[in-house]
């Protein structure tokens, strides 16, 4: 049976290397994109040229036509998603009193609301197939209290499991606005003595995707070199 996983945000960064970890181990790969076209095309074409499977996808995580639309496409073209892995977002560097109604909301609307819809709409066929797997990027600085235990809880039953993979300072392009000393600054409070690479976080994905994490519930597990 082929194996088909969905990842949003996946001409990003982090989101980019998780697709290559994924089709490099045999997953078929929606690489799901909403600004980054031109990136999303060209790892797919790179992805193709390894003989490895990969599809561009649109999909812009904060309007629920697009979800369902882009879920439907991907069911079409590769077969209905036994992963998904939720890693798009958005990211404002500002006090938190200065931020508006307006950026409150569009945060909001996308990294949380965006991954439920996404969640929502590949739930139902992975219930019916007693079978998938939900992985949530998400960050250090966002983590309190037992993150995803409510949902894990709720389709474990269902042989659905739900983990979240929680990043420190990765370098991507969203941090590219920090400066040398800002860097410095961050990388002296961290053991590991470095900002992480894209590739710690999908090294970690690997590992919940596969079998060998099939007793893996509920859980935040935290890539940011501590």
């Amino acid at each position: 049976m082929k194996k088909t996983a969905l990842v949003t945000g996946g001409s990003g960064g982090i989101g980019s290397e998780i697709c290559r970890v994924l089709a490099e181990d045999g997953w078929q790969v929606a690489v799901c994109y909403k600004n980054g076209r031109a990136a999303a095309e060209a790892l797919v074409s790179e992805l193709k040229e390894r003989g490895l499977c990969a599809e561009v996808f649109y999909c812009d995580i904060g309007d629920k036509d697009s979800i369902d639309k882009c879920v439907a496409e991907v069911r079409d073209s590769l077969g209905f998603v036994t992963l998904l892995i939720n890693n798009a977002g958005t990211a404002d560097i500002e006090l938190f009193t200065d931020m508006t109604d307006e950026k409150l909301c569009e945060m909001m609307n996308v990294n949380l609301l965006g991954a439920m819809r996404m969640s929502r709409a590949v739930l139902p066929e992975m219930i019916k197939e007693h079978s998938g797997n939900v992985i949530n990027i998400t960050s250090v600085w966002g983590e309190k209290g037992a993150s995803c235990e409510a949902l894990a809880r709720e389709v474990a039953i269902s042989g659905i499991r739900v983990n979240c993979v929680s990043c420190g300072m990765i370098d991507t392009k969203m941090n590219g606005e920090l400066t040398e000393e800002d860097v410095r600054v961050i990388v002296d409070d961290i053991p590991a003595g470095r900002i992480g690479k894209p590739r710690d976080v999908a090294n970690v994905v690997r590992f919940l995707s596969g079998e060998g994490a099939d007793y893996i519930h509920g859980q935040v597990v935290r890539v940011d070199g501590c």
